[in-house]
């Protein structure tokens, strides 16, 4: 494998600007039997038309709606980057993303539908031994009897942080012992200062009920999932897509709280391991905590079907069969 970094010149936001990104993929197109671009993408455009030209088949995987902040600049990128991934949608033979569900309310991929073909993203969930576990429970302060609930993001605006936060003061209620460990990147993450200073106030009134761990390596992420007894997603808007952590979660034996969005929502509804709950509605995520808290036993199902359809061998079996169903229509 040959990996080729084209060389960043400025950032628009989160995203980036590669002034050669096009021209290696045109030059690198003409050695392939097919070409797999990921949107949205600045770069997708020229990319796309160049493989049309050679006639070369394209496979585009969509990751998400992109959302960026107010502001011209913001404007003009989110604009250009939906022209980018027209253009590519209109020339790809096939379009993948997670789920189906998230595909039909998709302001992009409905438009595209006949083209959608739905793979679930490869998880690995790494090994994690019982040491593992007690160095993490040591690391975290954890006491006998705490209710442990577990959040696994960077600190981002589009994360839904806040929600958790809002909704812990009424489980505390009925759950004193209860306490969060956030495991992910907190301090200085891109673009997220303005967030992180909104939502300090918030967290420090929660006190000992809340503690980030930051980064976490692979096996301290499996003995995170294993110590907490629910883990909660609360993201917010299309941004988040499906949540890879929910999967790491239940492939962990532990179950999930989610946001009712599209594609999010897929995980819970496959296996029953957790609740659904309105985004941004902090009461009905703190209804949801309770009652799993309270019935844990009800939502320890098992996730065999989704944890074998995320392994990295199935998932690689089915691009396998994109990229012959595009070679065959090219």
């Amino acid at each position: 494998m040959q990996i080729i970094r084209p060389r960043v010149v400025m950032h628009i936001s989160k995203g980036v600007v590669m002034p050669t990104m096009a021209l290696w993929g045109a030059r690198l197109a003409r050695q392939s039997d097919v070409v797999h671009l990921h949107l949205p993408q600045l770069d997708a455009a020229p990319i796309a038309i160049a493989c049309r030209l050679m006639g070369i088949p394209l496979v585009a995987t969509y990751h998400c709606d992109m959302l960026l902040p107010s502001g011209l600049v913001n404007t003009l990128a989110n604009q250009a980057s939906n022209l980018a991934n027209h253009i590519a949608g209109r020339l790809a033979a096939v379009l993948v993303h997670n789920t189906r569900d998230y595909a039909e309310s998709s302001l992009f991929l409905k438009r595209y539908l006949s083209k959608v073909h739905p793979i679930l993203p490869p998880v690995e969930v790494a090994p994690a031994s019982a040491a593992d576990l007690a160095a993490l429970r040591e690391q975290a302060g954890l006491q006998s009897g705490q209710r442990i609930i577990g959040m696994a993001a960077r600190l981002a605006t589009e994360k839904g942080a806040e929600y958790l936060a809002q909704a812990l003061p009424r489980v505390l209620q009925k759950h004193p012992t209860a306490r969060v460990l956030y495991a992910g990147e907190y301090q200085n993450v891109f673009g997220e200062q303005q967030y992180a200073q909104r939502l300090a106030p918030l967290i420090e009134q929660l006190d000992r009920h809340w503690t980030f761990l930051g980064s976490l390596t692979p096996a301290q992420q499996t003995a995170f999932y294993r110590l907490c007894e629910i883990t909660v997603l609360p993201s917010i808007n299309s941004t988040e897509s499906y949540g890879l952590v929910q999967v790491e979660s239940m492939a962990c034996g532990t179950p999930v709280i989610a946001s009712d969005l599209s594609g999010m929502r897929v995980p819970v509804q496959m296996t029953g391991m957790g609740r659904l709950f309105p985004p941004a509605d902090a009461p009905a995520l703190a209804e949801a905590l309770i009652d799993v808290l309270d019935h844990p036993e009800q939502y320890h199902n098992r996730p065999d079907d989704l944890v074998q359809r995320s392994t990295p061998a199935y998932v690689a079996a089915e691009y396998e069969k994109v990229f012959e169903l595009a070679k065959g229509g090219a």
